[in-house]
C-alpha cells in the first residue's frame, strides 16, 4: 500500500525507503495524476487552494531571498539587554519543539493578506542548549499567496534563537558563549567542555559558531563607543596599533579603486552588510550555497567603526587606496619612515633564514650576515611595494587594528587596515570625528601632524605651531630638552569661561596638539620635534599609551582564533567584543561616580548633553544607564 501526504509533498511504501523510488510509487502517482491532478500543481491558482505548498523552494532564492533576510534584519532584533526569566536556566521539558512563525498576516502586500498554513521544513531540528540537546525539534515556515514572501520562527520571547531552522540556540547558551568570548574562550572549546560535562553529543562546531554570529547580529547594540566620562567628544586621545590582530587578505589581488572615488564611505551601510551576510548564512549553510551577501575587502567598499555620537555624518574617510600612490611629497614620504623603522625592529628579530627569503622575494642578493641582508631590505622598503610584501610576510596579510581610545581605555574609533598601517589611518578617523581632540598621542606624532595638515592646508587641523607646545625656537627647544619648559594647558581640567571660536564642547579651546608619549619620543631625531613630549605639560603627566598596550595585552589573547577567520567574520566580532569591553569598562567608571556620590548623599546619576556621567539628575539619556548595570 502507497501513502501519499499532500502536505509534505511526501510518498511512503514499505518496500523502499522514504525518498527512493519503486515501481509501486511510480504507479501511484500515475494513477493520482489522471484522478486528481490539482495535487501536482506547482502553483497556487485559485483562492480555493491557499495552503498548497508542492513546488515551493524553501529557503527561498535571489530577490525572495534578500528580502526575508532584510526582513529579518528589520523586525526581528533582539534588545540589547535581554529578560532575566528568559536567559535562566530551565528543564529541557519546558522548551517548544514545535516552532511555526508568528505571523500570520503579510507583512508587505497592502490589506490583510491572510498567509498560506504552515508547511514544514525538518523534523529533525536541534535545540542547543546549557543541559544538552533537545533532538526531533519541528520547524516550519509560512508563505504569503500573493508576494510569495517566506516567513519562519524567528522569535526570541521563548527563551530560543532560530539560526538555520535546523539549530536552533537557547538564549542562554548564547550569553555563555559571549562571556567566555570575552574571557579569551573559543567557543569550539565551550562546546567541547559542553559535551564532557553533558556526555553528549553536540552539533558541529562550525554550526554553533555561526549560530551565535548570527544571534550578535540580530541584537539591538547601539555601538556607541563612548566613555561615560569623556563623553562623545574625548578632549585627550591616545591612538596605537595592534600589530599582530590581521586576517587573511591577498592584497595584491584587490582591485584599484576608480578614479573618482574620494575615499568617503557610508559606515552605516558597510556595517549593515557585515550583519546581513551574518544573517544570510542562517540560510546559505543549511543548504551548502553560496553566500550571496558576503562581503569581501574593498578599497572603496570598507570602514572603520566610529560611535554615532562622535562622528560628523553617516559618511567618513577611508582612504587606504592612496598608499599605493607613489606620487607623495618628500615632507610626507621622510615622516612616514617612522613606520619603516619600526618594521627594521621587527626584521631584526626574525631568524636569518626568513630575512633571506625576503631578499629573495624582493630580488635582492641573498648573501652575507643578517645586518647586510637588513640593510639592503631597509633601502628597498624606500618602495611602497616592497614594504607592504616585507610587512605581510613579518606580520601577516592585513594591517592590523588602528584604534583611539580615551585616558580610561573605552575604544572611540577601530579600523581594521587593508594595508600597513601609516599616519593616513588616524587621519582618516580624526578627520571623520564631530570636534578633533584637543591633545592627540601617538608614536608618530610628527607623522601624523604633518599629513593632517597636508591633508587640509586650507584649515590646519593640528596648530598652532603645527601641533607642537610652543613655537620651535631656539631658545625653547633647548628649555624643552633640559627639561625646563613647561606649558600648561588649564583648560583640559577646567573649561575656559570664554570658549574660542570653533573651540571644544568640553575644554572650549580651538588648539589641537599632537604630542608624543614619554616612551616613544625617541621616535624622531629631528630637534624641534622635542616640543611634543607630553612630560612638558603638567596637566598631561604619567604614560597615556599604557591604556593602549593594557587594550592590546587583553585583546591578543584572542589572535588564536579571530586570526583564522575570514576578513568580514574577523571584523564583525573584533567589533563586537570591543562594544562589551567598552560596556565592562563603562560600568566600572559609573560604579566609582555612584560610590562618589553616596558620600555627597547624592544617589542618581545621568548623562549630560556631551555624554558625560554626572551626579544628579538630567534630562538626557537616563535610560542609558539601566542598560549597563544590567551586566
Amino acid at each position: 500500500m502507497v501513502t501519499f501526504n499532500p502536505q509534505q509533498n511526501t510518498w511512503h511504501c514499505p518496500c523502499a525507503k522514504p525518498r527512493v523510488s519503486c515501481v509501486h510509487k511510480n504507479i501511484s502517482k500515475w494513477h493520482l495524476f489522471q484522478n486528481h491532478r490539482s495535487f501536482f500543481k506547482t502553483e497556487t491558482e485559485t483562492a480555493s487552494t491557499p495552503h498548497q505548498h508542492q513546488g515551493t523552494v524553501y529557503p527561498p532564492l535571489d530577490a525572495e531571498l534578500k528580502r526575508l533576510v532584510n526582513y529579518i534584519h528589520t523586525f526581528k532584533k533582539l534588545p540589547a539587554d535581554l529578560p532575566a526569566d528568559l536567559v535562566k536556566p530551565k528543564a529541557l521539558t519546558d522548551y517548544l519543539t514545535e516552532l511555526h512563525p508568528t505571523e500570520t498576516i503579510c507583512t508587505f502586500c497592502p490589506g490583510s493578506v491572510n498567509l498560506e498554513k504552515s508547511a514544514v521544513i525538518t523534523r529533525n531540528a536541534k535545540i542547543i542548549t546549557m543541559n544538552g540537546v533537545i533532538k526531533n525539534v519541528s520547524t516550519y515556515f509560512r508563505r504569503c499567496p500573493q508576494c510569495k514572501m517566506s516567513y519562519r520562527y524567528q522569535e526570541w520571547s521563548h527563551g530560543m534563537h532560530n539560526f538555520d531552522d535546523h539549530a536552533i540556540l537557547s538564549l542562554e547558551l548564547c550569553l555563555f558563549l559571549r562571556h567566555n568570548l570575552q574571557n579569551h574562550v573559543a567557543v569550539s572549546k565551550v562546546i567541547n567542555s559542553l559535551e564532557s560535562l553533558r556526555n553528549e553529543t553536540f552539533p558541529a562546531r562550525d554550526t554553533i559558531l555561526h549560530g551565535y554570529y548570527h544571534f550578535e547580529a540580530l541584537m539591538n547594540h547601539d555601538y556607541s563607543f563612548s566613555c561615560v566620562c569623556c563623553g562623545y567628544h574625548p578632549p585627550i586621545v591616545v591612538m596605537d596599533l595592534h600589530r599582530k590582530g590581521v586576517f587573511n587578505l591577498p592584497v595584491t589581488d584587490m582591485q584599484e579603486a576608480s578614479e573618482d572615488f574620494t575615499g568617503d564611505v557610508n559606515i552605516e551601510e558597510f556595517w549593515d552588510s557585515v550583519q546581513l551576510e551574518m544573517i544570510a548564512r542562517g540560510f546559505s549553510k543549511s543548504r551548502g550555497a553560496k553566500n550571496t551577501f558576503a562581503v569581501r575587502p574593498s578599497f572603496e567598499r570598507w570602514a572603520p567603526w566610529i560611535g554615532k555620537n562622535t562622528r560628523k555624518s553617516e559618511t567618513v574617510l577611508n582612504t587606504e587606496f592612496e598608499k599605493r600612490s607613489s606620487s607623495k611629497s618628500s615632507t610626507e614620504a621622510e615622516v612616514t619612515m617612522v613606520s619603516e623603522d619600526r618594521l627594521v625592529d621587527e626584521l631584526m628579530k626574525q631568524k636569518v633564514s626568513t630575512v633571506r627569503k625576503l631578499c629573495k622575494a624582493c630580488n635582492l642578493d641573498w648573501n652575507g650576515s643578517r645586518m647586510d641582508l637588513v640593510v639592503r631590505l631597509r633601502e628597498e622598503m624606500k618602495t611602497r611595494h616592497s614594504y607592504d610584501k616585507i610587512f605581510q610576510k613579518i606580520w601577516g596579510a592585513s594591517g592590523g587594528w588602528s584604534v583611539i581610545l580615551c585616558p580610561h581605555g573605552v575604544v572611540y574609533s577601530l579600523k581594521f587596515n587593508l594595508r600597513a598601517e601609516s599616519p593616513r589611518d588616524y587621519a582618516d578617523l580624526l578627520l571623520s570625528w564631530m570636534h578633533l581632540p584637543n591633545v592627540s598621542v601617538y608614536n608618530s606624532a610628527r607623522g601624523l601632524a604633518t599629513h593632517g595638515n597636508l591633508r587640509s592646508p586650507t584649515s590646519l587641523p593640528f596648530q598652532p605651531h603645527e601641533g607642537r607646545l610652543a613655537a620651535s625656537t631656539p631658545e625653547n627647544i633647548t628649555a624643552a630638552q633640559q627639561t625646563t619648559l613647561s606649558v600648561s594647558l588649564p583648560w583640559l581640567t577646567e573649561k575656559l569661561p570664554s570658549p574660542d571660536e570653533d573651540g571644544h564642547p568640553v575644554t572650549g579651546s580651538s588648539d589641537h596638539y599632537v604630542l608624543y608619549d614619554r616612551f616613544h619620543q625617541a621616535n624622531t631625531n629631528n630637534p624641534q620635534e622635542v616640543l611634543r613630549r607630553i612630560n612638558l605639560v603638567p596637566e598631561l603627566q604619567g604614560s597615556l599609551t599604557q591604556v593602549a598596550e593594557q587594550l592590546f595585552s587583553t585583546m591578543q589573547k584572542n589572535n588564536y582564533f579571530l586570526n583564522n577567520m575570514a576578513p568580514s567574520t574577523h571584523i564583525f566580532l573584533m567589533r563586537n567584543l570591543v562594544h562589551h569591553k567598552n560596556r565592562n569598562t563603562n560600568a566600572k567608571l559609573l560604579e566609582k561616580q555612584l560610590e562618589r556620590g553616596l558620600s555627597h548623599h547624592v544617589q542618581e546619576i545621568s548623562l549630560n548633553s556631551c555624554g558625560q556621567a554626572v551626579l544628579g539628575k538630567y534630562e538626557v539619556e537616563e535610560m542609558y544607564f539601566a542598560s549597563i548595570y544590567h551586566l
